[in-house]
């Protein structure tokens, strides 16, 4: 506590005007430095908002790209199983139209077979009249 002074009718008016003059000018300073923090304070409280904003449009985007990954993850294996179905379906035909040719096949060869042993036979029963026509004319022949 600053002490005065005294004078006839009070403290010395120099002493207490200076000092009144020392108080206002801190006062001043201190008022003007809280207006400067006052105007900080509401410009970081702004800020802060602009940032939350930001986060929450930030954290907003994030779910989007995750919910839009999920999906394209979910399309890829709807897509793969897909293909493999496909695959396995295209499989199945190429091996039934196999199936179906090597049928076909075998029922030439089947055919063939036949057909050879027919001719066989036919073959055989021509050369065995054949031979018998040549006994004949051996025996016609020896009787001449």
């Amino acid at each position: 506590m600053k002490k005065f002074s005294k004078e006839f009718n009070g403290y010395n008016k120099e002493e207490v005007n200076a000092f009144l003059s020392d108080t206002i000018t801190q006062i001043e300073k201190l008022l003007a430095k809280l207006e400067r923090q006052q105007t900080e304070i509401s410009s970081l409280k702004t800020q802060i908002v602009h940032y939350q904003d930001i986060e929450r449009s930030l954290n907003l985007a994030l779910t989007n790209a995750q919910e839009v990954g999920e999906n394209i993850r979910k399309m890829a294996q709807n897509e793969a199983h897909s293909i493999v179905d496909q695959a396995h379906r295209n499989a199945n035909r190429i091996v039934n139209d196999a199936l179906i040719r090597s049928e076909k096949i075998e029922i030439k060869t089947n055919n063939a077979e036949r057909n050879l042993r027919i001719l066989k036979k036919k073959l055989h029963n021509i050369i065995e009249q054949q031979l018998e026509i040549v006994e004949e004319i051996e025996i016609l022949e020896v009787e001449e």
